[in-house]
């Protein structure tokens, strides 16, 4: 009887087992985003040079919204890419937004200074923009259509073909089927 009740127990802790592994080893870069196609979730953010800038703001331009940290090597990568795609859509119907996180104010300055930033940059103090909008690696882009839907998502570094590309869907309001990958810096 004993037994019977054992392999009852395996019987159903293993395969519950073996869901919870397969879910902690599988790359979340694989796992499409479901904000895709949604509206974006607003915020409100202090910038470095002390303005405040919120999503509703941003209404009626493309939005191209990157989380970045001074410590993140795919963010050192694309720092001067995303400068020159800035230089080229600033004088448009574009807005660039940086969020810092998990940085410190003298480091994320730092960063802006050595790459030549010149967009607009914030920190994300709490987390709480990170966290509404799902971002689990550094860099992370997301791509707003002037109406605040979310076109496409990008976990990893970017060059500028690709930015030049989506921005162009996004200021269409064309949405992607599935996200991009590219190398990360995780931040759990």
């Amino acid at each position: 009887m004993a037994w019977r009740r054992i392999i009852i127990t395996l019987a159903v802790l293993l395969p519950l087992i073996g869901i919870l592994a397969y879910g902690f080893i599988r790359d979340p870069r694989y796992i499409n985003s479901p904000l895709i196609g949604q509206p974006a979730a607003s915020f409100a953010v202090t910038l470095f040079d002390g303005k405040k800038l919120t999503l509703d703001d941003l209404k009626g331009k493309a939005v191209f919204l990157n989380f970045w940290a001074s410590w993140c090597p795919p963010c050192r990568a694309e720092a001067r890419d995303l400068e020159a795609a800035w230089q080229t859509f600033k004088d448009g119907d574009v807005m660039f937004l940086g969020i810092d996180i998990q940085d410190t104010e003298e480091d994320a300055r730092a960063y802006l200074k050595e790459f030549n930033v010149t967009y607009p940059n914030g920190r994300d103090l709490l987390g709480k923009v990170a966290v509404d909008y799902g971002v689990w690696g550094i860099p992370e882009t997301f791509f707003i259509d002037p109406q605040g839907r979310i076109t496409y998502k990008h976990v990893g570094s970017l060059g500028s073909a690709l930015i030049t590309a989506k921005l162009d869907e996004a200021r269409r309001g064309i949405v992607s089927a599935k996200e991009g990958k590219g190398a990360y810096q995780s931040v759990r």
